[in-house]
Order: C-alpha cells, then sequence, then structure tokens
C-alpha cells in the first residue's frame, strides 16, 4: 500500500485525526496529588488517571515521577517495592490499571458484529527483562470479559517501545454512561492463582488462572523497578505516533475525576455572631463525573475552631460547606484546604 493509501485509510478510521488517544493523562503530565508516595496502598491513584492494584505483598509499593524518559516524553511513572518476597504466593499480584467511562467508549461498538480492534502503543522500562501481561477487562458484563496480549521486555533497564493489538469482542455492550466500563490492566508480576491456566489472549469470560502470562520474577527480584510512560490507545490494528497534548487539555480532562484546590480559601469574612452558621459555595474548577467525595485539610479561621466544615448539595459543579462560629468577633474567618474526588 502507498503512503497516501495509508493515510487516506487512517483518516477514514479516525486514527490521523486529534483527540484520538483513549487514554487520559499518557504523558505522565498531572500530577494532582504530588509526584511520589513510600507506602501506597492497592487502590491508591498515582499520577492522575492511573492507579495501583495489588495483594500479598510482604513490602511496601511505592511510586514516583521520573523524569528520565525516552526522547520526547518528559515523565514517566515508576513503581517499586522497599522489600522483594521471600517467595511469590499464589495470590499476590502487582499492576498498573486505568478505567474508563462507557460512554467514551460506544465508538468501539463493542457487542456488536462491527466490533472494533484497539491498538495499544507504549514505552517500558523493568528491572527484569521477562514477558509481561497487559489486558483489557469488560466490567459491564456479569462475567467480566476480558482479553490479555504478552509483550516481551528485551533487555533490563532500558526503556523499548511495544504495539499490542485487542480485537474487537463482538459479545456484551458497554454501557452509556459515565460509569466504570472497561478497565486496562498492566501486570507487573503475579503468582500461580492467575498464571496456572492457559493464558488467553482472545476476549472470554474473566478465568483467573488464565488472566497473565505467567509470573515475571519481578516481586522477588532485588530493588525492583518499573516504569511506563507514552501510552496510547486507538482505534484500528495500527499504532500512530503518541498523540502530545497541551498540559492545559490533558489537566481538564484529570479534573473531570480529581481536583486539589491547591491552597486555602478564605470563606468568611467580616462579622460573625457566636453560634451562627456561616456559608459558602465552592465551585469547581470544571465539571466533574458525578458527585464527588469532599475532604478538608488545614483547617484553620478566627471565630471559629478547626473541625473541618459541614458539607452539603454536593453536585458536579460545586459544593456548599458551612461551620458555625464559635464566638463573636469582627474580623472573623475561616479557610481550609480541599480535594474532590469523583474517580471510578
Amino acid at each position: 500500500m502507498s503512503k497516501a493509501a495509508q493515510l487516506a485509510a487512517l483518516i477514514g478510521s479516525g486514527q490521523a485525526q486529534g483527540n484520538r488517544n483513549l487514554i487520559i493523562n499518557g504523558g505522565f503530565q498531572v500530577w494532582q496529588r504530588g509526584t511520589t508516595a513510600d507506602t501506597a496502598t492497592s487502590g491508591d491513584y498515582m499520577c492522575d488517571r492511573f492507579l495501583l492494584g495489588f495483594s500479598g505483598l510482604d513490602g511496601n509499593v511505592d511510586w514516583d515521577q521520573e523524569t528520565s524518559t525516552p526522547d520526547g516524553h518528559n515523565y514517566a511513572l515508576k513503581v517499586s517495592t522497599d522489600a522483594s518476597e521471600s517467595s511469590l504466593d499464589a495470590g499476590d499480584f502487582l499492576r498498573v490499571e486505568q478505567r474508563f467511562e462507557g460512554q467514551n467508549l460506544q465508538l468501539l461498538q463493542k457487542g456488536t458484529s462491527s466490533a472494533k480492534s484497539v491498538t495499544l502503543s507504549f514505552w517500558v522500562k523493568s528491572s527484569v527483562a521477562s514477558t509481561y501481561t497487559v489486558a483489557l477487562e469488560d466490567r459491564d458484563t456479569s462475567s467480566f470479559r476480558e482479553i490479555g496480549k504478552s509483550y516481551v521486555i528485551n533487555s533490563a533497564n532500558t526503556w523499548e517501545h511495544k504495539t499490542v493489538t485487542f480485537e474487537g469482542d463482538t459479545v456484551g455492550a458497554l454501557d452509556n454512561d459515565n460509569a466504570y466500563s472497561l478497565g486496562l490492566y498492566f501486570w507487573i508480576d503475579a503468582g500461580s492463582t492467575y498464571t496456572s491456566g492457559t493464558f488467553s489472549t482472545a476476549w472470554q469470560a474473566r478465568d483467573t488462572d488464565e488472566r497473565v502470562y505467567d509470573t515475571t520474577g519481578w516481586l522477588v527480584s532485588t530493588s525492583p523497578q518499573f516504569y511506563l510512560t507514552g501510552i496510547q490507545l486507538e482505534i484500528g490494528e495500527v499504532a500512530t505516533p503518541f498523540e502530545h497534548e497541551d498540559v492545559g487539555t490533558t489537566l481538564d480532562k484529570c479534573q473531570r475525576y480529581f481536583q486539589n484546590n491547591g491552597g486555602l480559601r478564605v470563606i468568611k469574612g467580616g462579622y460573625v455572631a457566636s453560634g451562627g452558621n456561616n456559608f459558602y459555595t465552592v465551585k469547581y474548577t470544571a465539571p466533574m463525573r458525578a458527585a464527588p467525595t469532599v475532604t478538608y485539610s488545614g483547617v484553620a479561621g478566627n471565630g471559629f475552631n478547626t473541625a473541618d466544615p459541614t458539607t452539603q448539595s454536593i453536585g458536579t459543579e460545586s459544593f456548599e460547606a458551612y461551620k458555625a462560629a464559635t464566638s463573636s468577633v469582627a474580623g472573623g474567618y475561616f479557610l481550609f484546604t480541599y480535594t474532590v474526588d469523583a474517580e471510578l
């Protein structure tokens, strides 16, 4: 096929157009929660839109922002542990995930005869050269349909670019809503609970012992480290160059799921009367996926105690915070830092 014909095919499929990457923050530009954590908990989000899943590990799992990256990328995610497993138990595993809303994936036409294949491309580096697994999981079907693919890291401690294609699934439509419909899993290592069956590379109902190609040896190695950047998931069977976007656009996408206001907010100023409630409506930087969980810190003030405000009327665009004054003062105020979390 000529270059012109290839370009025409890409344009027709939508791959050559902008906004083709289904991954949010695949270049690891946005880190609203900070750039390091020494004792992560399974389910914790790290760099925006990416979370850790793990179980049964002897040591702590750490994550960091990495700046020694392949050309064209400024940041990467680094995952490590502070203690190797003495032996790999059957139920041990560690993976990096991104979760997707179903309404953003209707173009995949999953569950129809026209279901689209998708291609995943990414840069990866590991302290352990081995065969690793990456997978998609449909969370809307009762059987949690899943497809996995293996890829080989040929050389330890070396950035390598990988591409895998997941065939379209003609069974099980994704819900057209704002809930968790699809998961992308980068399996770093796993025990026999996940590896003892015959690894399936086609869509099927989830079978736990067929989810991962094999143990990689990463968790039992000394000072293991795993890095990712430049992640792109796009429709079709051809990987196109990574779609760089400005950091403001990426931040807007991330703030649909999580926002950190980044400083103290003066909520009430002027005279306050003891016992009187003082209300303030806080508007988010961007509309959120769903009504979020509000978390306060750094609560302080004059004429108020340091307890968290009471929260009400939590919506996708704002919430209301209020506190009762503990004394009558002319220069009364209270202030706080907050985060709002509507992750999947």
